[in-house]
């Protein structure tokens, strides 16, 4: 796996160097738009709305929109003095039992891949205090240019990372519950635990994309000139 980030873990005094890989890969179909007469791509060219013509990447910054509307300029200066302690390192702040957090919250994960021989021992030092605590690590670290908050623990024999989102991030859930007052009485909960008996449990790798299996038989199918079943 190719790492994306290279850095180290700040676990107090400890100082782990760190490879990032991603843990997730999508098997996602995508598409692309085409002219449908000729199969031709159909590409999208970046026009300046003031002047009304195309303009080139060489020529095209980043700005920021208040809520009035105007644009406010931002260039790699102004981004590049901001500060960013967490820029290379991976701070641990914390250790808190996992079920302190909220799923909500969770967003990409990543692999933790010890940076050479000398990372050995401080990681397998790391992994192993967070087995045997049965806690997580809360830790803050800088990914494309901004300030993240990530939650480590042990999968098998190596340390993974959970992107997660800020608190304030997270919305409350106001006004999706069912808003009319309802009794659920206790032969309507054994009616639901029975059925959620007889569905039983599921081995999560048995479980897999029927829809994308189906739509990869249509491609092969008219890539080869045959008709899709």
């Amino acid at each position: 796996m190719r790492s994306i980030w290279n850095g180290a873990i700040s676990f107090g005094l400890v100082s782990i160097p760190i490879k990032l890989v991603n843990a997730t890969e999508s098997h996602s179909i995508s598409f692309r738009q085409i002219h449908t007469e000729d199969g031709g791509r159909i590409k999208y060219r970046k026009f300046c709305d003031l002047e009304d013509r195309e303009v080139s990447t060489a020529e095209i910054g980043k700005g920021y929109e208040d809520a009035d509307g105007t644009i406010v300029p931002i260039t790699d200066d102004d981004l590049a003095s901001l500060p960013l302690p967490t820029a290379k390192t991976i701070e641990i702040v914390a250790f808190v039992p996992a079920d302190r957090i909220d799923p909500l919250q969770m967003d990409a994960a990543y692999y933790l891949a010890a940076g050479g021989a000398a990372a050995a021992k401080p990681y397998t030092l790391l992994r192993e205090a967070l087995k045997r605590s049965n806690k997580v690590a809360i830790a803050k670290y800088a990914l494309r240019g901004r300030e993240r908050l990530g939650m480590l623990r042990v999968v098998d024999d190596a340390i993974a990372m959970h992107a997660l989102l800020w608190p304030d991030e997270v919305r409350a859930p106001e006004g999706v519950a069912p808003e009319t007052d309802v009794t659920v009485n206790d032969k309507e909960l054994d009616l639901a635990d029975a059925l959620m008996n007889t569905l039983g449990e599921v081995d999560l790798t048995d479980l897999h994309d029927e829809y994308r299996e189906a739509l990869e038989e249509v491609l092969a199918a008219k890539a080869t000139g045959d008709t899709p079943r």
